[in-house]
């Protein structure tokens, strides 16, 4: 243990002792002032350490208590994000598990939302309502071809429905916040059409005219095949379709509601696949409305239900400002603020080194194993590495000044999505996150079981 940190008692020294002791630690402490300096600058690592909270685990199903500190800097906010600095690694999502449990259980936390797309985010909450089906083949179809598309998940979802089976008068909650790509199945367009139907059966040819030449849309890539004309067309009849359910709210109450939403969720899709995949200029354009639809969706059900939610995305989509803002102007994390000020609380994930799960073209491809080796100086995981904690997390608002100030600057970070090599991100954490977790190693995701 560090001098500085041990207690000493004047009281039951001797004079002379005091004295030697006195002597003893006077040049101690004024080296251990000098270390808090590096040339001039003032050194983060003592500061960020008095900040730093160790994490004993990142498993779920184990004691708590190191995540008490981390329910106060929650505090009363509705809606946490829990970032990840990879789409595909093992510790970032048994720690999603793990604090998703303690916010249920400790912190009244009842909806998991993922940005995943709107219509598999029902499938999977489906289950756990109702209990019909098997976790493992609901995971496989919902997440499919997606980095969550793994043991890790179905550890999740399973857990949830025996929280559920446990406490029938207050269930949890799956949701999927993002557009409805890859997929939007013919039966997911029966629950705008089957609403119509039983409601205002007279308004049911115009709504599958509407519908005609996009339900479904079963192939994300051939459907971008389509001229670039047809898909605005059929965009803009998915626009009218909307604008039906919403002039026919009519006696329907929650259902219409729900219809209003899924219509929603397809108008949102149609209007995104308009993108034009030969222009690379257009992609931070549809990337500020796919953030802008993912945190529209999450405050639609946190309004609608009264819910504490727990988002899990990428490190880009929960914090206030992206690692790369041409890519991604506006991110999530900042229409949220917008939409609910304090109650939004993000939390971003860094880590030192290790495996991870991601693909080497941009469209298509498998998700591979990539490994990196140690933060290397002049990144932020290098010095946040250097705590005496080998996985921990911190408060970046009441972090002491010092290291508010080093969070504050943009240094290389890793942040690794969909498609890998990547650049490092040029990232201030202070100015993205409010929290931030560190793990000193992580390796790849566990792929499904048979």
């Amino acid at each position: 243990m560090a001098m500085d940190r041990k207690r000493v008692s004047r009281r039951r020294l001797p004079a002379t002792a005091v004295i030697v002791m006195g002597a003893v630690l006077a040049p101690v402490m004024a080296q251990a002032a000098l270390a808090d300096t590096v040339g001039g600058k003032q050194n983060p690592v003592h500061a960020l350490e008095r900040a730093a909270h160790p994490l004993r685990s990142t498993e779920p199903g184990r004691n708590t208590a190191d995540l008490r500190a981390l329910g106060v800097m929650i505090g009363d906010a509705k809606v946490v994000g829990l970032g990840e600095a990879t789409h595909g690694s093992h510790e970032f999502f048994t720690m999603k598990e793990r604090v998703f449990r303690y916010l249920v259980e400790e912190k009244g936390f009842t909806t998991f939302a993922l940005e995943l797309s709107w219509s598999a985010g029902l499938q999977i909450d489906d289950y756990l309502q109702t209990g019909k089906g098997d976790a493992r083949k609901i995971a496989k179809e919902a997440l499919a071809n997606s980095p969550w598309d793994r043991e890790e998940f179905v550890s999740l979802i399973e857990w949830m429905r025996d929280y559920n089976r446990r406490h029938p008068g207050r269930t949890v909650h799956f949701m999927g916040d993002d557009l409805g790509a890859p997929t939007l199945s013919d039966e997911f367009f029966g629950r705008v059409t089957g609403y119509v139907r039983k409601h205002h059966p007279e308004s049911l040819p115009q709504l599958n005219e509407l519908y005609t030449g996009l339900r479904p849309i079963d192939d994300v890539f051939a459907y971008l095949g389509k001229p670039l004309t047809e898909r605005q067309q059929l965009a803009a009849k998915a626009q009218q379709a909307l604008e039906l359910i919403s002039s026919q709210k009519g006696p329907g109450g929650d259902e219409f509601e729900w219809a209003e939403q899924n219509a929603r969720s397809i108008a949102q899709t149609a209007k995104f696949l308009t993108i034009d995949v030969k222009d690379p200029g257009s992609l931070a354009t549809f990337q500020r409305f796919r953030d802008q639809v993912m945190a529209q969706n999450i405050t639609w059900w946190q309004r609608r239900t009264g819910d504490k939610i727990l988002l899990s995305a990428q490190n880009d989509h929960v914090g206030y400002a992206a690692g790369d803002p041409k890519l991604y102007p506006k991110t999530q994390g900042s229409f949220l603020r917008d939409a609910l000020g304090k109650k939004y609380l993000p939390v971003g994930f860094t880590f030192n080194q290790g495996s991870f799960l991601s693909k080497d073209t941009a469209l298509g491809g498998d998700w591979k194993k990539f490994t990196v080796g140690a933060a290397e100086p002049g990144m932020n995981e290098y010095t946040l590495d250097k705590i005496r904690y080998r996985d921990y997390y911190l408060d970046i608002r009441n972090a002491p000044a010092a290291a508010r100030a080093w969070l504050d600057v943009a240094r290389p970070t890793r942040n690794i999505g969909t498609q890998y090599p990547h650049p490092l991100a040029d990232l201030a954490a202070a100015r993205s996150f409010d929290v931030l977790i560190h793990l000193h190693d992580v390796r790849e995701a566990d792929k499904l079981k048979p």
